[in-house]
């Protein structure tokens, strides 16, 4: 690819797809002409956020991007070809080469591994795929399930294959004797109905947050003590104030749904059965900030999610819950969907923004951070799905209630993603303060009675830990101290029967493959890890010397989370004997 545009022409199919795309956010292709004057620019710059879009729409109309169609997408937004290449190679769902009709990405990952990998070609077939071409796949985020694919076929969107292929049929529950929180609109509710979510106390949350005032919003969020979610549990109403304390006249939210991270599913069980709840929370987020743009970008391999989260923000919108006067009081709020293409390093926050301006996945240093310089450079406000979700029980239900559940420290609940070993896996809903050992005992232990013999805490950024741990309480603070983690909420259980040197060369495997190679601690310490290990399981021997040297550099020097974690879970392993 050239920074010009090419001789290749695009297929009568591509060229709509492009067009049709561009059209539906109110545009039109830019002329030749305009590329001369500062009007078509800008105009040029302004339309650079539609390239990832324009890219899947390529993907899907074709089965590949091809040299004519990104041509075409190029020239529609005065976009270099050079450039917009090295975007679409960045990601591993979208193919730059000529590609079958259909493909099947099979989950090779952690989860997977030990617990129905296997199983999934017989799924395959009963869904007529036995002869596609077939790809290996980092974690799909179906780790409840045990076995698990997406298929990519021309003309349609992403689907997803699932198969029961542990010990039981996933579950969602709750164990709080006052009844679920988070999850009380998960089971027996039409996630499709915009009445139905009323009917259930939908939208009391965000006319409550109109009633109170964004001050007094964020004050509530900041004294109920909510933390992240996701992994970071920086204080939210901190970075709501920070938003809201800037003067400028964009400021964006965004509902950072790319759970990626092995063994986490916990934000796609909500975006699946609570579609509404989100877009719900996220409105408050920009009252709250004062911010008029939401977003909500989603990971590619997650198409029910994107299916159902599109659907109930037409709705809201058509409701005027979103829109230029949302419940006839002024507010200005909308929310765009973005669509992730296979990129764990894009649930990294300043990753996230660079995927959504068109750009490659790459994290940014920091500082500026977020709050000040986000998205587009403006102000940005950005939580993982759970995290907003337990907003609406804080503005709705006052502060009080919210403490009444978890500790002084770290209040409310937090759901846990069971997988592996365990016999029960499914996602679980306990106050914080709960012991691994009720975690693990609420989902019926581990298979067959078996004993553990360790359990994967936060995902493969996390940890390992053994039987000393189980009586730990699982809190911010009581983690901390014991040099453990909570991470995503991932609780990944083995027994006795697995090799976890296998699981540790894929954990490593995983990172060398995820590190989008900015940084050179990273990129070269990531390699050097998988090939360290390789070696170890080859040879017998194990160089702990060069290990430790290899964690600290990723650790002290990566630009972003991706380094500083890609050692945990395998130290945690050496630490405590694992790999022997």
């Amino acid at each position: 690819m050239d920074l010009k545009i090419g001789p290749d022409e695009a297929t009568d199919a591509e060229r709509q797809a492009v067009d049709d795309l561009i059209g539906a956010h109110g545009g039109a292709t830019i002329a030749n002409g305009e590329r001369l004057v500062l009007g078509g620019v800008r105009r040029a710059a302004e339309r650079r956020h539609l390239l990832l879009p324009g890219l899947h729409a390529l993907q899907r109309s074709r089965g590949f991007i091809s040299a004519g169609g990104l041509n075409h997408l190029c020239e529609s937004l005065g976009v270099p070809p050079a450039d917009a290449y090295g975007v679409a190679s960045f990601y591993d769902l979208f193919s730059v080469e000529e590609a079958p009709d259909t493909v099947v990405r099979v989950c090779d990952d952690i989860a997977c591994r030990i617990n129905g990998h296997d199983a999934i070609e017989a799924a395959l077939g009963d869904a007529g795929l036995a002869d596609t071409s077939r790809l290996d796949s980092p974690c799909l985020g179906l780790c409840d399930f045990g076995g698990a694919a997406v298929v990519q076929r021309v003309g349609t969107d992403l689907r997803g294959v699932r198969v029961v292929a542990g010990p039981a049929e996933p579950v969602i529950e709750s164990h709080l004797p006052s009844g679920p929180r988070l999850l009380r609109r998960i089971v027996g509710s039409d996630v499709a109905s915009l009445d139905a979510y009323l009917d259930a106390g939908g939208y009391r949350a965000l006319r409550s947050a109109v009633e109170l005032g964004a001050d007094a919003v964020i004050d509530a969020v900041s004294a109920a003590g909510l933390r992240g979610r996701g992994g970071a549990a920086f204080p939210t109403g901190v970075k709501w104030r920070a938003v809201a304390d800037q003067t400028g006249p964009t400021k964006h939210v965004i509902a950072n749904a790319d759970e990626s991270e092995p063994g986490t599913f916990k934000d796609r069980v909500l975006m699946e059965n609570d579609p509404f709840a989100l877009v719900e929370a996220l409105t408050v987020a920009g009252l709250a900030t004062g911010s008029t743009n939401g977003w909500i970008y989603v990971r590619g391999e997650y198409p029910v999610a994107v299916d159902r989260l599109r659907a109930a923000i037409a709705e809201a919108r058509a409701a005027d819950l979103l829109g230029t006067d949302v419940l006839g009081a002024g507010i200005v709020f909308d929310i765009d969907l973005r669509v992730g293409a296979g990129a764990y390093i894009c649930g990294e926050e300043t990753a996230l923004f660079n995927s959504i301006e068109g750009f490659r996945g790459e994290p940014r240093q920091k500082p500026p951070f977020p709050t000040t310089h986000g998205l587009f450079g403006q102000p940005t406000a950005i939580n993982n799905v759970e995290t907003l979700v337990n907003v609406l029980d804080i503005v709705t239900d006052g502060v009080e209630v919210y403490r009444e559940l978890g500790t002084a420290d770290s209040p409310g609940t937090r759901l846990f993603c069971l997988s592996g070993a365990v016999a029960r896996p499914g996602l679980y809903e306990h106050p914080m303060g709960v012991t691994l050992r009720q975690v693990l005992g609420a989902a019926g232990g581990l298979v067959d009675r078996r004993e553990m013999r360790a359990t994967l805490l936060g995902g493969a950024a996390g940890v390992f830990v053994d039987a000393t741990s189980l009586d730990v309480p699982l809190t911010f603070e009581d983690t901390r101290a014991a040099g453990i983690t909570l991470g995503s909420g991932v609780v990944m259980a083995f027994d006795e029967t697995h090799d976890l040197r296998d699981t540790a060369a894929r954990i490593a495997e995983f990172f060398r493959h995820e590190s989008c190679g900015q940084c050179v601690p990273c990129r070269v310490g990531t390699q050097r890890q998988h090939e360290l290990l390789a070696h170890t399981f080859g040879s017998g021997s194990f160089d702990a010397e060069l290990f430790d040297d290899l964690a600290a550099v990723m650790k002290d020097a990566s630009i972003c989370g991706l380094g500083h974690t890609a050692a945990s879970a395998i130290g945690s392993a050496v630490r405590l004997g694992l790999l022997t």
